[in-house]
């Protein structure tokens, strides 16, 4: 079924993806903002994967970079040159937009080239949670044997402005792409790895985006931070951890990603983009892909690990990742290692 999104979808889209960006996924005020901009020009549509075919083939496009990168920037153009080059580059054979993941950008990532190019969203993200690195968003694509990733990408504005194209191994390709954000300024935009409906059925994350925009009216619902926060809770079938002013908070920018840590009572979060761990007197007790989020409770608004300051009151919640609609890339053991190996250094930085 084709849905036509509504102005109040893509705000409870923003706020729903934001909670689901575990700290990443993108700033609230820049979704929000973009809200405005996509429903100024038109109407996106929204299409249930079941309606396409098996062998219709789709496309990811994705926003890659920090989300804390002051230089960001990707223009409209930048954005429908990527999409269009890539369907021309496979001889217009694409049937709809996917995106990489929920967060509060991600979750509207290509809405505005559905109103532009009249092109339909699928229903299907690579993932229904925000993840650090674009592998993780490639729906396990690399252990496909000789699989070659495609990917097109722009942004950037005046000397910063950059786009190409690149092909090959997808973990080298993704690595080149988040070098090519470093050059853009913070941030490109990104189409690439076209797949097929039958393979995103078994390896994305079906319905994740209205997911998303159920959680976004939930969260909005509530008219105090705990009726918010209880509102979340009872859907995602998660817990209140802590809430307390935000102490011994560090964000350091490191190969195009926000790489920190905070403290809120005796809770210890850290994160790469995403929360990664929450632990409690150097014992972690959770980590990802389980849902770690914080909220401004004097605002009533999530907030990601890039926007939390010094002396923020926060409040934190936990999901576990059964709760989650996640991708088979949440299930590789080998990507997840990567996670293991930031986190020990930010561990020896004596912040846990």
């Amino acid at each position: 079924m084709v849905k036509v999104l509504t102005y109040e979808d893509g705000i409870a889209a923003v706020y729903g993806g934001a909670i689901l960006g575990g700290g990443g996924g993108g700033l609230l005020e820049e979704g929000l903002k973009l809200v405005e901009e996509i429903f100024a020009i038109g109407t996106p549509q929204l299409i249930d994967i079941t309606d396409l075919e098996e062998e219709d083939l789709v496309t990811c496009v994705a926003m890659v970079g920090a989300p804390s990168a002051a230089d960001q920037y990707i223009s409209h153009e930048q954005l429908c040159w990527s999409y269009s080059t890539m369907n021309t580059y496979i001889n217009n054979r694409l049937k709809g937009i996917i995106t990489n993941e929920n967060g509060a950008i991600t979750t509207i990532n290509g809405w505005l080239q559905s109103v532009l190019l009249n092109v339909p969203i699928v229903d299907a993200p690579c993932n229904g949670r925000a993840h650090p690195t674009g592998i993780m968003g490639s729906l396990n694509l690399h252990e496909l044997k000789d699989y070659k990733s495609i990917q097109f990408y722009a942004g950037g504005k005046n000397d910063f402005a950059i786009q190409g194209f690149i092909e090959g191994d997808l973990q080298n390709t993704a690595k080149a792409v988040r070098h090519a954000s470093i050059l853009a300024g913070g941030m490109v935009g990104v189409t690439r790895n076209p797949v097929t409906i039958g393979y995103l059925k078994e390896h994305g994350a079906p319905h994740a985006i209205s997911a998303a925009i159920e959680l976004g009216y939930s969260f909005q619902n509530g008219q105090t931070i705990e009726e918010k926060l209880e509102n979340v809770i009872r859907q995602l079938n998660g817990r209140h951890i802590v809430s307390g002013i935000v102490t011994d908070y560090s964000l350091t920018k490191e190969g195009g990603f926000d790489i920190g840590k905070l403290k809120v009572g005796d809770v210890h979060l850290t994160f790469w983009n995403e929360y990664m761990t929450l632990a409690k007197v150097g014992n972690i007790q959770s980590q990802f892909p389980n849902l770690i989020m914080t909220f401004d409770t004097e605002k009533m608004m999530p907030v990601p690990s890039a926007s939390i300051k010094e002396g923020m009151h926060v409040a934190v919640i936990l999901v576990d990742q059964s709760n989650l609609i996640l991708s088979s890339t949440m299930k590789n053991e080998a990507l997840l290692q990567e996670i293991d190996e930031v986190i020990k250094v930010v561990q020896k930085e004596k912040i846990m």
